[in-house]
C-alpha cells in the first residue's frame, strides 16, 4: 500500500514537470498575441522613440533598448563577462557603443526554463524596416532594421567591427533546440 502511494506521488510529480516543460514556451506566445493585437503597447513604445526636442527630459537616464514590434523596453546592462547576460540585455564589450559609431552588439536570452520569456523571446517578430531605439548616455539613437537572418553559432563575423554605425542584436534559435543564432542588423538613421 505504501509503495502504491509513492508511485502515485512520483507519477503526479512527473506529470507536473512535463506539463511545465510543455506549457512554459507557449505562454509567452499567447501573451504576445494578446498584447500586440491590443495595439496600445506598440503605440506607446513607438511614441517613446519620437520624443520631441522640447521634451528631452523624457529621455530615460539609464541605457535602454526599445523595440516596439516585439514589445520590448529593457535596460542595457554592461559587464566584462556574460554574467551580465543573466540580468537581461547585455552590450557585448567586443562591440562599439552608439555614441562611437561602428557595430554596437546587444545580446539576450530568448528562452530558459528559469526565465521562460527572456528579453529577446520575440526577436523573431522583428521585420526589415522596423524601428529600434537605443537610449545611450542621455541621447537617443534610432535604427532601422536592414536584415534579419539565422546563422550558425560559430559564425562570429556578426561581431566584427564596422565602419558604418549599426546595431546588431542576436539570440539563440530555435526555442526547442538553440543551435543557431537569430541576428537582427539595423542601420543608424541620420538625424
Amino acid at each position: 500500500m505504501k509503495l502504491a502511494r509513492v508511485n502515485t506521488c512520483l507519477l503526479i510529480a512527473i506529470l507536473l514537470v512535463c506539463g511545465y516543460i510543455i506549457v512554459m514556451p507557449i505562454v509567452p506566445m499567447a501573451s504576445f498575441w494578446f498584447l500586440s493585437h491590443s495595439g496600445a503597447r506598440v503605440s506607446a513604445l513607438s511614441n517613446r522613440l519620437h520624443i520631441p526636442a522640447a521634451q528631452q527630459t523624457a529621455i530615460p537616464a539609464d541605457n535602454r533598448l526599445i523595440i516596439p514590434s516585439m514589445l520590448l523596453d529593457a535596460p542595457i546592462h554592461e559587464g566584462a563577462s556574460s554574467v551580465a547576460l543573466r540580468s537581461g540585455t547585455w552590450r557585448r564589450p567586443v562591440g562599439s557603443t552608439p555614441d562611437r559609431g561602428g557595430n554596437t552588439i546587444i545580446v539576450a536570452h530568448r528562452f530558459t526554463y528559469t526565465d521562460p520569456r527572456g528579453p529577446f523571446y520575440y526577436l523573431n517578430k522583428v521585420n526589415v524596416g522596423d524601428k529600434i531605439g537605443v537610449f545611450w548616455q542621455g541621447k537617443r539613437y534610432i535604427y532601422t532594421v536592414a536584415s534579419v537572418a539565422t546563422v550558425h553559432a560559430d559564425q562570429t563575423s556578426i561581431e566584427d567591427a564596422t565602419t558604418d554605425a549599426r546595431l546588431t542584436l542576436y539570440t539563440c534559435t530555435p526555442l526547442w533546440l538553440p543551435k543557431d543564432r537569430l541576428v537582427v542588423t539595423a542601420e543608424l538613421e541620420k538625424p
